[in-house]
């Protein structure tokens, strides 16, 4: 299986950096408290000093939902979602174990994560601008269409596991208990955001080996190094 984003999405946001993992052996098993509390205590201490609305990670992808036509108040990068959400309860429900942590390593650094279950992806996965015939599985159960032109993430069967770039994912690709094999994307557009994502992409890495009985596959990509080849 291959990820990568288009030549557009390249093109129209050459500041763009990206972090992947692929790792076989998830289970819902493990104990994953300590650490998302560790990771929640970052953030907290963090949205203490500021909101959310003024890291520079979150007020970057406020620029790129802007530059898509998105109001970027209405709609909102999953991390500034999390970070709201959180500023606002204290707490994130819990969904799977690394689900939740990864929610909590997105908190910790304000940048968006994504997670699919490989075996739901038919084929290979791009972000790329929609052509409006893809179709998008609500967590509801529902069938959307996106919009012309909206950004996805789309597999070869024209299905969409997320909306709105960093939006909303699809219940299609959910992780779920019976989850085996999953790929993991994180993407920023802000100032040091090659740098974050390599420290991210390595938090992961670590969080995974440390939590379940897995060996990573690692990368990092650039408008140079754009696709990231795995055994899904």
């Amino acid at each position: 299986m291959q990820f990568s984003h288009s030549d557009a999405i390249w093109q129209t946001f050459p500041e763009l950096r990206a972090g992947a993992l692929h790792a076989e052996g998830i289970h819902a098993a493990a104990d994953v408290e300590a650490s998302i509390a560790s990771f929640s205590a970052i953030a907290g201490a963090r949205l203490a000093r500021a909101p959310e609305g003024e890291f520079p990670e979150i007020q970057a992808w406020r620029r790129g939902f802007s530059r898509m036509g998105l109001r970027p108040t209405q709609y909102r990068s999953a991390s500034e979602a999390l970070l709201r959400r959180f500023r606002q309860e204290q707490v994130l429900p819990r969904l799977h174990p690394l689900v939740d942590l990864c929610n909590a390593i997105s908190l910790a650094f304000a940048i968006p994560i994504a997670v699919f279950d490989t075996e739901k992806i038919a084929g290979d996965l791009e972000v790329r601008r929609a052509t409006g015939h893809e179709t998008y599985l609500t967590f509801g159960g529902e069938i959307e269409y996106p919009e012309p032109d909206e950004v996805i993430f789309a597999d070869n069967e024209g299905r969409a596991h997320a909306r709105r770039w960093t939006n909303r994912q699809s219940g299609l690709s959910a992780v779920r208990e019976t989850t085996r094999s999953v790929l993991i994307v994180a993407e920023a557009l802000h100032t040091s955001a090659g740098e974050d994502i390599a420290r991210l992409v390595a938090t992961v890495a670590d969080a995974l080996v440390r939590h379940w009985l897995v060996a990573p596959k690692t990368a990092m990509l650039t408008s140079i190094s754009q696709r990231f080849e795995f055994q899904g």
